[in-house]
């Protein structure tokens, strides 16, 4: 039947998009299998026929069939018992009263039966699985006396469909169609596979099922979980701590101490009352000029980006009812917002330059060009290490116990048992360099890209502040060498980097993505214009209407070419860019993103935003600024645990997915608010308490105001800084003018 074999490569070619890692390196060996020329020239092959439809669509009464094949199985018991181990005495056993009670009507037996899968409906339309009811064959446990009890055991049998078609690509078992069984527990999976090769042998009329089907012994659960291990008991303990911590310390704040002056320190910095107070504190713009609020706009805008675009991975590669509709999806110009959503990444890099320069420049004035090092590294590993030796026992140990489900392996974006091994990477933040299929936590490759650079910035700092422009020269200079090299890299590897040929390939991830030489770019042109801001900082930029049309048509015109530019290349069957298309987009964008960002902060802090300023320098960005990190870290087990768990097929659209993004995003908020209000801040607390900091001067007031004493007044110069990740170690771009641009103005007239 050539409908059958235009659907099976179909729906490999949706898996494909929605894969990631090595089935994607499969694509060439598709076409070697000259699927083309079966799907256009079906008469020139001997193909399926609709007789083989039929057979397969005999298989959706399976667990009806499997009652008439065995309802008197202690007939046929003799056959069974040869060949087998004594263990599957028991087994047997329980099938007969299995079968006895089934005739019988009793209720667990017809439970058990219940939950058994079918055929899906609409394989055709990339409908693949059927997960049966996975609670009901867990809940079933049948007491058959004081030391025995039959329990089901819930198991995935697979149908390779491609196997039967004579195709034996791995990547085509992304096309097996896959349903649910149960048993009782005490049957083995080669014992289920023994009893089910029987009746599809009667089915289907073949002599010999083995290559029909197999049963996923990894798939296989049954309703006894173990006790829990000693790191997992270790990571809960910790984790209560914390939560003790913070709920002791919150009651003495509201109970013991009515005069907040007088409150501990200890116990402010444990405090959930004093850090929510922090962190929903919210700064009128107005009030602050020399800071630039367009940042936390900026900021939030690109991790609600990133969040969205993991989303959508997830969504694609979940099991839909629908999941040949992903072929049309990829084409519409929506979706280049979902497959380039990595440029949120450069942004969060150009504005960590950005704020890195405009910030330390203003400090080492103000230090005669002094700066502790030392300090500053060890300042930056206390503030991020932490929250990730946290956020690892988590995953590891917690996010399993929780995220159970007929399917969590298969939908588990990543394998976090590596973290076992592989952990000391993730603290020495080098795991980006690492093997990429072996990273734990794989989203905090970030992480890892941000310590490297930061290692830099003290040196960039310096060189700026004593050499001034000449250093500026040299950055670009850099900056352009490093463009080269990456250039040349996807020239002499003949790299991919379109989603659908190739750009998720481990090998093309490792040498492109991850390496932090790649992602210097944008960091670099945050570190020029952060320079360039920094000597027009107090002066006065008139430009008329033309210019500030022409600026914001060239900046959105760079930000919708690096994003449409591909578009035509997302077709499934449309031939990749060439090499040298995929070296000047990979390269150029790097370079041409962040300049347009220098644009919109620039039009956003002269006046000239408009709308755009508005939105972006919103107060409402101000609380959710703070706690991005903590989002960031968190927003991925949100994710797995909601995709791990799942029960039933879904539906792909775009409406679907935002629902689910919507949905996720708001418990990925409640999940990083309780963690920054109970590790992350006390954490950066007595980081502050046990560690000596620079002196900062007093916040200027215009009202003369003085903070209500010295903790506070510490306190709100300890804002976020630095993209997603806290900084501590430097203060808030406010607190850092020595005067303000009002003052400067006034002292270069008297000068």
């Amino acid at each position: 039947m050539v409908v059958t074999l235009v659907s099976l490569f179909i729906i490999c070619l949706a898996s494909l998009g929605a894969a990631e890692g090595p089935g994607l390196t499969e694509y060439h060996q598709l076409k070697k299998l000259h699927f083309l020329e079966r799907m256009f020239n079906p008469e020139a092959h001997e193909g399926p026929t609709m007789a083989d439809y039929q057979q397969l669509m005999k298989l959706r009464s399976l667990g009806m069939e499997f009652f008439h094949q065995f309802k008197n199985i202690s007939t046929t018991e003799p056959q069974f018992l040869d060949g087998l181990a004594r263990a599957e005495t028991s087994c047997l056993l329980d099938m007969k009263q299995f079968m006895e009670d089934l005739t019988s009507a009793k209720f667990w037996a017809i439970s058990m039966i219940d939950s058994w899968g079918t055929i899906p409906s609409g394989y055709l339309y990339g409908n693949r699985v059927d997960m049966g009811n996975y609670d009901q064959c867990l809940s079933v446990d049948r007491t058959v006396s004081d030391s025995h009890h039959i329990k089901g055991k819930y198991c995935m049998m697979e149908l390779p469909v491609a196997k039967w078609l004579g195709f034996n690509a791995p990547i085509l078992s992304m096309t097996n169609i896959k349903t649910a069984l149960c048993f009782p527990s005490s049957c083995s999976p080669e014992f289920m596979e023994t009893l089910m090769g029987l009746v599809l042998k009667g089915l289907l009329g073949v002599s010999n099922t083995r290559s029909l089907f197999f049963i996923d012994q990894e798939s296989c659960k049954i309703n006894d979980d173990p006790p829990l291990s000693t790191p997992a008991i270790l990571t809960i303990v910790l984790v209560a701590v914390f939560c003790g911590l913070a709920v002791l310390c919150t009651a003495c704040d509201y109970f013991w101490y009515q005069d907040r002056s007088k409150l501990p320190r200890m116990v402010k910095v444990f405090s959930v009352r004093t850090n929510s107070k922090d962190l929903f504190a919210i700064v009128d713009p107005k009030s602050s000029p020399n800071v630039i609020h367009c940042i936390h706009g900026l900021r939030c805008m690109s991790l609600i980006w990133v969040i969205l675009g993991h989303e959508y991975t997830d969504t694609a590669m979940a099991y839909t009812v629908n999941r040949i509709k992903i072929i049309s999806w990829f084409p519409k110009p929506f979706s280049s917002f979902i497959i380039y959503a990595p440029f949120s990444v450069d942004t969060f890099f150009f504005m960590t330059g950005l704020l890195l320069v405009v910030i330390g420049l203003r400090s080492l004035e103000r230090a005669n060009g002094k700066l502790n090092i030392p300090m500053m590294y060890l300042h930056r590993y206390l503030r991020l290490a932490p929250i990730v030796a946290v956020a690892i026992l988590v995953y590891l140990h917690l996010l399993p116990l929780i995220s159970k489900g007929p399917v969590s392996e298969d939908l588990a974006v990543f394998d976090y048992s590596v973290c076992s091994n592989n952990w000391y990477r993730n603290m020495l933040f080098v795991q980006n360099y690492a093997s990429v299929s072996e990273i734990c936590l794989p989203h905090t490759w970030y992480l890892a890209v941000d310590m490297q650079l930061y290692i830099l910035a003290p040196f960039v700092l310096l060189a700026l502040y004593k050499w001034g422009t000449k250093a500026a020269g040299a950055i670009l200079v850099l900056m352009l060498l490093l463009s080269a090299c990456l250039f040349t890299t996807i020239m002499t590897n003949d790299f991919k980097i379109t989603f659908l040929h190739g750009g998720q390939v481990p090998e093309v991830q490792k040498k492109l993505y991850f390496a932090t030489h790649n992602h210097a770019a944008p960091w670099l042109v945050g570190t020029l214009f952060g320079y360039f801001m920094h000597r027009i900082r107090g002066v006065k930029i008139e430009l008329k209407w033309p210019a500030v049309w022409a600026g914001w048509l060239l900046c959105l015109a760079m930000m919708f070419t690096a994003i449409f530019s591909m578009l035509k290349f997302n077709k499934i069957l449309n031939p990749a860019p060439t090499t040298l298309e995929s070296a000047l987009f990979y390269t150029l964008t790097r370079i041409g993103w962040p300049l347009a960002l220098c644009w919109v902060v620039f039009a956003c802090v002269h006046r000239y935003g408009g709308l755009a300023n508005s939105f972006l320098s919103s107060p409402v960005w101000q609380p959710l600024s703070r706690i991005s990190y903590s989002a960031y870290i968190w927003h991925i087990f949100i994710q797995e645990l909601n995709h791990r768990r799942t029960r039933t097929n879904t539906y792909f659209s775009d409406y679907d997915a935002m629902l689910n993004f919507w949905g996720g995003f708001g418990f990925t908020l409640i999940m990083a608010y309780a963690f920054y209000v109970t590790i992350e801040a006390p954490l950066a607390g007595l980081e502050g308490l046990l560690l000596p900091s620079r002196k900062k001067p007093a916040k200027p007031r215009e009202n003369g105001e003085q903070p209500q004493n010295k903790e506070d007044a510490q306190k709100s110069q300890s804002e976020d800084q630095n993209a997603i990740l806290p900084e501590a170690t430097q203060p808030d771009l406010e607190l850092a003018a020595p005067i303000s641009i009002e003052s400067r103005d006034n002292q270069q007239k008297s000068d």
